[in-house]
């Protein structure tokens, strides 16, 4: 098994927000054989809210960063509340990383980066980096960053 990442969570500070509501028809996680899925999830802030924005136009390149990483720490919650623990994920296999953005925004993979970092901090630099794709589009909710994640367990 792996190390102790609540553990890890606590000693790096960070606040987990609780985990979002359902929002359409689908599994909020799904194992199948060693792996973890986990649906798209938004930058669930601790009070609950969503945070809102578009990249290009009310939000910049950092506040872009910023709710990447939130986005980490609420798929975080959502896979402690529907899968059980963290020590059980072995590694961070793949990554869609989706910014709502203005057609003339081109900075998709920086912004996702804010993701990809926090995962490197909670499960280290060769486990919490995986494959990733990031893209502009408009998402629901007007949410400035949505992301899919697949994990592989012990």
């Amino acid at each position: 098994m792996g190390q102790n990442r609540e553990l890890k969570i606590k000693e790096l500070g960070l606040e987990l927000p609780p985990p979002p509501k359902l929002g359409g028809v689908y599994k909020p996680v799904l194992v199948v054989d060693k792996f973890l899925y986990v649906s798209g999830q938004g930058p669930v802030q601790s009070d609950g809210t969503l945070m809102s924005g578009k990249l290009g136009d009310d939000l910049g390149l950092e506040e872009g960063k910023m709710a990447a990483r939130q986005v980490g720490l609420a798929m975080l919650s959502t896979i402690i509340e529907h899968f059980g623990e963290l020590n059980r994920i072995k590694r961070l296999v793949k990554v869609l990383g989706m910014v709502n953005c203005t057609s003339g925004f081109q900075q998709q993979p920086a912004v996702i980066n804010g993701f990809s970092e926090l995962m490197a901090e909670v499960f280290g630099e060769d486990n919490g980096i995986g494959v990733r794709s990031a893209v502009g589009m408009t998402l629901p909710s007007n949410i400035p960053v949505e992301v899919e994640a697949m994990f592989e367990l012990y």
